[in-house]
């Protein structure tokens, strides 16, 4: 068996990678009963949903740290879909979360055959960092409730910390002690100087305490007995209109995990300098929700607590997933009633301090030493802490795709000079050096000519243009435009034809072979074109179009 995973993943497993493992399987699986709970479903459908994303993942994703299983958005998207869909048709819920996890997989199975992994790539790193700080003040409020004793309340952010804040007088003293102590702990053991699996050793010493009934009459809340069935894989039997419903909603469904998954894989890799595969990473997520839709689970993600625990407890590749896969099935055959033992105050610790090393503000130090995105760090924080994990991190990108649209429309355009006798030609305000060619304006757009900024970037072209006089060629510097739209292509046509028919000539120079090609089939009047150098353009328009030819 061990030969066979070799040959999909790569590296040798380590020994920390089975203790990341063992730690990872101790946290997540009461973590998937709860999900379930959230989702109104019996505690096998988290359980299998965890399977399903252990092993997918394990086998088909990029991050080593990354680990795939339910998710507490994705569990309320769930309930509140299959809700308004059923009513209090049972039979026809459990039909309707299967259907919406299927779609959800073939969903991100197109989106990676189609390569739309690209667009993580307009993910700015300050809104992925940003986006952390955010998550996990989410993450640890979340968790407040198992330290204290308290029943969750409220599925946001704000309403859980509100309702803290209200039964302030009913917070359960022997509960806060416990998880206080486990934290105390997990800290200490954090600085020695041999990494302990701390999150294992606290979880197994709880468990012990729990079990021996030494913390049994303090009243300290225990994870609670589950159990699980499997059942044969099989597709539900469902209307046509109901599909269609689950289609629409699949989309949502797709891009809460999308945004949960890609904000942990991409933030991690960047903190180990990892090379990760955004479309390789749709495939595997796409892969894990149509195993766990078979094995009637739940929608499922890369979590962003849950690999981090994984991260902090050692993992040095993907092995520990599938670790953790085979401690689970292990457990379930044979250690289930001792895994109920769990006190939550303990669970609750283990979360916090696997999240806690992303509450460093020095992160952001250098945007605001460059003074540069600050204010997209701030406002990405904000945004996650106001309005929730997806919205907030949809707002975040969508605010940097903005400043950088805004950044490309106003770009400015620069007058190029020739230094001394050399062949270089730069900026004519950088030195003193820099002269103009007799009878030739060079300019260079600052930015890639595109359909939103090539009227602007075109005007202020032809206001230089205006304010010189004697200028007989214009020469236009493309190097900064790898290709041309077909907006770029009119506008430049449109200025080639003003050019001539005032008696003025149009060279571009410095193209690439794409903007090369369209302006070639473009036929422009009286223009000619250079993929060399400055050098080479200057040269053209130095000449009469008769010695030329």
């Amino acid at each position: 068996m061990i030969r066979i995973l070799r040959q999909w993943i790569p590296g040798q497993p380590a020994w920390r990678d089975l203790i990341a493992g063992l730690s990872v399987a101790g946290v997540l699986l009461p973590e998937a009963v709860a999900y379930a709970g959230i989702g109104n479903l019996p505690p096998q459908a988290g359980v299998m949903a965890l399977l399903a994303g252990l092993l997918a993942y394990g086998l088909l994703g990029s991050s080593r740290f990354a680990i795939v299983s339910a998710t507490s958005s994705s569990a309320a998207v769930l309930l509140a879909a299959t809700a308004s869909m059923a009513g209090t048709d049972i039979a026809l819920r459990m039909s309707l979360a299967v259907g919406l996890v299927l779609l959800t997989g073939l969903y991100f199975v197109i989106g990676s055959m189609a390569k739309l992994g690209a667009v993580s790539a307009f993910i700015a790193r300050p809104v992925l960092r940003g986006f952390a700080f955010g998550l996990a003040v989410i993450i640890i409020i979340k968790q407040g409730p198992k330290l204290v004793g308290l029943l969750p309340n409220g599925h946001g952010a704000g309403q859980v910390a509100w309702h803290l804040l209200e039964q302030f007088q009913s917070w359960h003293v022997p509960s806060l002690l416990v998880g206080g102590v486990a934290l105390v702990t997990l800290f200490a053991l954090q600085r020695v100087k041999r990494r302990w699996p701390g999150a294992l050793l606290v979880m197994v010493a709880g468990i012990a305490a729990q079990h021996l009934g030494l913390l049994e009459h303090w009243g300290v809340l225990r994870v609670g007995d589950f159990s699980v069935h499997l059942q044969a894989p099989d597709l539900p039997a469902l209307a046509r209109e109901h599909w269609l419903r689950l289609g629409e909603l699949a989309l949502a469904m797709v891009l809460i995990l999308y945004a949960e998954s890609y904000g942990s894989i991409r933030t991690l890799a960047l903190r180990h300098g990892d090379v990760i595969s955004p479309n390789r990473d749709l495939f595997a997520l796409g892969i894990a929700n149509l195993f766990s839709s078979l094995l009637h689970g739940m929608p499922v993600g890369a979590g962003y607590s849950a690999s981090v625990v994984n991260e902090a407890s050692g993992a040095k590749s993907k092995w520990s997933g599938l670790f953790a896969a085979l401690l689970i099935l292990i457990v379930i055959a044979t250690l289930l009633p001792l895994l109920a033992d769990m006190p939550e105050p303990v669970l609750g610790a283990i979360v916090i301090h696997a999240v806690s090393h992303t509450l460093n503000p020095q992160v952001f130090q250098p945007y605001f030493q460059w003074r540069r995105d600050r204010l997209l760090v701030l406002g990405a924080i904000a945004a996650v802490l106001w309005l929730g994990v997806l919205d907030g991190l949809l707002a975040s990108i969508g605010a940097s795709l903005f400043l950088t649209l805004r950044g490309l429309a106003q770009a400015r355009v620069v007058e190029l000079g020739r230094v001394g006798d050399t062949h270089d030609f730069i900026d004519i305000e950088l030195s003193p050096r820099v002269h103009r060619v007799p009878d030739v304006l060079i300019l260079r757009p600052e930015a890639p000519l595109f359909f939103g900024n090539v009227e602007r970037m075109l005007g202020q072209v032809r206001h230089v243009l205006d304010a010189q006089v004697g200028v007989k060629t214009l020469v236009l510097s493309l190097e900064e435009s790898p290709d041309l739209d077909g907006s770029c292509v009119e506008a430049l046509r449109d200025l080639s034809f003003e050019l001539a028919k005032s008696g003025r000539r149009l060279v571009l120079g410095r193209l690439k072979a794409p903007a090369y090609g369209v302006l070639l089939r473009a036929a422009l009047t009286d223009t000619q074109l250079t993929m060399l150098s400055m050098e080479e353009a200057v040269s053209m328009a130095s000449t009469p179009p008769a010695a030329q030819a």
